[in-house]
């Protein structure tokens, strides 16, 4: 049962969400040999200036051990 959660920066179309969401599932579906039932992603948009404190902090900084894909950028640097 799979959940994936994306954030990002305002902008993107629906089109662009929608696409990003079907693809992902797709992959998850392949990758993991499961039904698309037992998939769920949402998609949340979180504002630049938001950005640190709602995403950096939280889920990366402090969770990076269970990272298995670190950013390249620091926005407390």
């Amino acid at each position: 049962m799979p959940h994936i959660s994306v954030k990002l920066y305002p902008g993107r179309s629906e089109q662009q969400k929608v696409q990003l969401a079907e693809r992902i599932v797709k992959d998850v579906i392949s990758l993991l040999n499961c039904g698309e039932e037992s998939v769920s992603l949402a998609i949340e948009e979180i504002k630049p200036e938001d950005w640190a404190e709602q995403v950096y902090e939280p889920d990366i900084l402090n969770k990076s051990e269970k990272l298995y894909k670190q950013p390249g950028y620091n926005p407390f640097q």
